[in-house]
C-alpha cells in the first residue's frame, strides 16, 4: 500500500513498518479522532482466492481478531486490538501503536548483560504472555524484533502475534486430502516441534528461554552448539550466571518440549515472580552502584482540619487449516527534604471491620493463669478486605476479594492489630527499568523472608500515647499516625511496649518492609504502575508515570482510609515515613539475604526510612524506595510500624 491511501475513510497510512511472507505492517493514522493518533494496521491476503479458502481464512480471521481484542483488554503489555475488517479478499487488523524500540536495540552481537537486567527481561516478557496462555493462546514467534520497549514506562510490550500469519499461508492443497504445514517461526527462537507445524505452550518458553541466553552470552541462537546426544544448547560456558537462573533457562530450552515448563506462570512460579491469578513471592538480582540521598526537611504549615477521603484447551487448527496452511498455530498474530520524613499509621480504636477477638477456648475465666498458648493457624482470625489495582494512568481496572490473619488485642482502651505475613522469596531493589529510582536500590537481589507478624496500619497517636503517656504528633487525630517521632522515639515504645505485654515487639528490618509493602507485585507501587491520590495521601501536585495531578492534603490522615494491599496492610505508601532498624547503607552489596535487619557497617547514626508521606512527591512513596536521617531526629512526616515473629495472644494487660 501507497503512503497517503486511506482504508474505509477512518485509516490514513503514513509509512511501512514492516512487509514480508506473512503480510505488511503500516503505520497509520486514525482520522476519526481528536489529533489523528497514530496506530498500526496489518494487512493479510491468503494465497489462493478460492471461496473454500476464503471462508476458512474468515473464520479463523474472526476467531483470532476475538482473541487478540480480549488480551488486549486483559494485560496492558498486549497492544489493544481498535479495528478489524475484511475488504473483499484482503483482511485488515487496527492496532494499538506502541511508541518505543524494540529490544534488539538492546541484546546487540557480542554484549553480555547483567543477570539483573535478564531476570528483570524474563519477568517483563513472561508477565504478558502469562496473559497469553492463561487463555490457551501461543504466542509463536517470540524474539528480540516482537518485543517492544515502551517508551512511556520501560515495560515489554509483546507484539505481531504469530497465528494471523497463518492467513497469508492459506491455499487449497495440491492432492485432496493432504494438508500444507508452514512453519510460522523465527529460526533460532523456534523449536523443533514447532518448526513442523505443533506448537505448544512451551514452545513460547522455548524463545523467552533463547532471549534469555542470547542476553547473558551475547551470542544469537544459531551461534551456539547443541549437545549431540540431547539436541539441547551449550551456553553455560559462555555466560556468567548464577546457578539458580542458569538451571530454570536449562529448563525452558530443552530440546524435548515435555521436559519444559509447561508455560509462563510456571517459569515466572520458578523465578518467584507473582502472576495475576496466584499470587507468589517475587525474584532477585544483581545490579549498578551508589548514591545516597540526603534529608533537608523544610517547614511545614500546620493545617487545621483533616480532609477525609470515602475511600479450552486449543482447539487444533488442523481441522480447520485442512485445506492447506498451517496445523495447531493461532492468531498473529522536588527538594530532597520532599524525598523523606514519614508518618505512621498508627493503630485504629475503630476500623471499619469488627476487630476479631480470641477464641474463648483460649481463655480460662475461673482461674487466673499465665497468657494461654499461641494460637494454632486455624485459631487466627480472618479479616477479609478489598484490593485495588490501576493501570499506568491511575485508573482503577480492577477490584478483588481478599483476607489475612489478623490478631487483634486491646490494652488501656486501644487495639493493636496485627497481620500475618507469610514467609516466602522476593526481589529487593528496584530495576533498572523503573523510572525516578535511585541507585542506593541496586543491585537487586533475592531475599528469604520468614514469616513474621506486622501492624496492620502505622503506629497511632493513640496507641503511641497509651504506650508512652504523651502525644508529640504536630497533626492531632487518636486514629491519625503518630509522627514527630525519632528511631531512638520508636525503639523505646518497642521497648516498653514489650515489657507490658511479654512479648518481643521491634521494628521491622528493612527486607520485611519492602516484602510486607510489596505484598508479591513487582511494580514501583502495590497498586501498580502508579498511584493517585485517591489511594494515598501524598503530595499529588507531583504524580508518577502518566497518571494526573491530584489533591495535596498537607496533612497526615487517619489511618485505614485507603485501600490495603493483599496481606492486608494499609498506609505502606505515602502519610508517614516509616522508621525500619536497619543502618543506612549507600547500596545493597553485602546486604543480608535472610530477611534480618543490616546493623554492620555503615553510620549507626543514620537510620532508614521507607514509603513515602503526605509532605512527599510519588516517587518517594515507590515500594523500592529508599530513605535515611539521623537517628535522634523527628519530623513531622516520620513515624513508624512495628513488627513481632510470634503470634499475638492475649498478654496485654488492660
Amino acid at each position: 500500500m501507497q503512503s497517503g491511501k486511506i482504508l474505509r475513510n477512518h485509516y490514513k497510512i503514513i509509512d511501512t513498518l514492516g512487509s514480508g511472507g506473512f503480510g505488511d505492517t503500516y503505520l497509520a493514522q486514525d482520522l476519526d479522532l481528536p489529533g489523528k493518533p497514530k496506530c498500526v494496521v496489518k494487512h493479510l491476503s491468503p494465497k489462493s482466492s478460492e471461496s473454500q479458502v476464503l471462508a476458512i481464512a474468515q473464520r479463523l480471521f474472526e476467531r483470532e481478531a476475538e482473541t487478540l481484542y480480549k488480551l488486549g483488554k486483559d494485560s496492558d503489555q498486549i497492544p489493544k486490538l481498535f479495528a478489524h475488517f475484511q475488504e473483499r479478499t484482503e483482511f485488515y487488523l487496527v492496532q494499538e501503536y506502541i511508541e518505543g524500540q524494540d529490544i534488539s536495540k538492546e541484546l546487540t552481537p557480542g554484549k553480555k548483560l547483567s543477570e539483573s537486567y535478564t531476570i528483570t527481561l524474563l519477568k517483563g516478557i513472561l508477565e504478558a504472555l502469562a496473559v497469553a496462555h492463561q487463555n490457551n493462546i501461543i504466542h509463536r514467534d517470540i524474539k528480540p524484533e516482537n518485543l517492544m520497549r515502551r517508551k512511556s514506562d520501560k515495560k515489554i510490550v509483546l507484539i505481531d502475534f504469530g497465528a494471523v500469519k497463518e492467513i497469508n499461508v492459506l491455499t487449497t492443497a495440491n492432492q485432496p486430502g493432504t494438508t500444507l504445514t508452514v512453519a510460522v517461526g523465527t529460526p533460532g527462537y523456534m523449536p523443533s516441534e514447532q518448526g513442523v507445524g505443533k506448537p505448544k505452550l512451551s514452545s513460547d518458553i522455548y524463545a523467552v528461554g533463547m532471549l534469555g541466553i542470547k542476553a547473558f552470552t551475547g551470542k544469537d541462537p544459531h551461534n551456539l552448539p547443541t549437545d549431540p546426544n540431547t539436541g539441547n544448547v551449550i551456553w553455560r560456558n559462555e555466560a556468567q550466571v548464577s546457578n539458580h537462573l542458569a538451571n530454570i533457562l536449562d529448563k525452558m530450552v530443552q530440546e524435548y518440549f515435555r521436559e519444559r515448563y509447561k508455560n509462563a506462570t510456571e517459569v515466572l512460579e520458578a523465578l518467584n515472580i507473582q502472576t495475576p491469578p496466584q499470587p507468589t513471592p517475587a525474584p532477585t538480582i544483581p545490579s549498578i552502584p551508589k548514591t545516597k540521598p540526603i534529608l533537608t526537611p523544610k517547614p511545614v504549615p500546620i493545617i487545621s482540619s483533616i480532609t477525609k477521603i470515602q475511600t479450552q484447551p486449543d482447539q487444533t487448527r488442523r481441522q480447520i487449516l485442512i485445506l492447506g496452511g498451517l496445523t495447531g498455530s493461532w492468531f498473529v498474530a522536588a527538594i530532597l527534604s520532599r524525598n523523606f520524613g514519614n508518618k505512621l499509621s498508627p493503630k485504629i480504636i475503630s476500623t471499619p471491620q469488627p476487630i476479631p477477638e480470641t477464641t474463648p477456648e483460649n481463655i480460662s475465666p475461673p482461674q487466673p493463669t499465665p497468657a494461654p498458648p499461641p494460637p494454632t493457624r486455624s485459631e487466627i482470625p480472618i479479616q477479609r478486605f478489598t484490593t485495588v489495582k490501576v493501570n499506568r494512568r491511575g485508573e482503577i481496572i480492577s477490584r478483588l476479594p481478599d483476607q489475612a490473619q489478623v490478631m487483634a488485642e486491646n490494652f488501656n482502651g486501644v487495639s493493636l492489630e496485627m497481620v500475618k505475613i507469610p514467609g516466602g522469596r522476593f526481589l529487593m531493589g528496584s530495576p533498572e527499568t523503573e523510572a525516578e529510582r535511585d541507585n542506593s536500590e541496586s543491585p537487586q537481589h533475592y531475599v528469604d523472608v520468614p514469616e513474621f507478624f506486622m501492624g496492620k496500619y502505622p503506629v497511632t497517636q493513640a496507641q503511641w500515647e497509651a504506650v508512652m503517656g504523651n502525644n508529640p504528633s504536630r497533626f492531632k487525630g487518636e486514629n491519625r499516625p503518630v509522627e514527630n517521632v525519632s528511631w531512638n522515639d520508636a525503639t523505646e515504645f518497642c521497648q516498653k511496649l514489650s515489657e507490658i505485654t511479654g512479648k518481643k515487639y521491634s521494628l521491622p528490618s528493612e527486607s520485611q518492609w519492602e516484602y510486607a509493602c510489596r505484598a508479591r507485585t513487582s511494580t514501583p507501587f502495590y497498586f501498580g504502575e502508579t498511584i493517585t491520590s485517591e489511594l494515598v495521601n501524598y503530595d499529588g501536585n507531583y504524580p508518577y508515570g502518566d497518571a494526573t495531578k491530584g489533591k495535596y492534603r498537607q496533612e497526615t490522615t487517619d489511618v485505614g482510609i485507603f485501600p490495603p494491599n493483599s496481606f492486608g496492610l494499609y498506609d505502606m505508601h505515602g502519610n508517614v515515613w516509616e522508621w525500619c532498624q536497619d543502618v543506612w547503607h549507600d547500596n545493597y552489596e553485602g546486604a543480608p539475604t535472610d530477611g534480618s535487619a543490616w546493623e554492620t557497617g555503615g553510620d549507626s547514626n543514620y537510620r532508614i526510612l521507607r514509603g513515602g508521606s503526605w509532605y512527599n512527591n510519588s516517587r518517594n512513596c515507590r515500594s523500592a524506595r529508599r530513605g535515611y536521617y539521623g537517628a535522634d531526629i523527628l519530623f513531622n512526616n516520620r513515624g513508624f510500624r512495628i513488627v513481632s515473629s510470634s503470634p499475638v495472644v492475649s498478654a496485654f494487660r488492660s
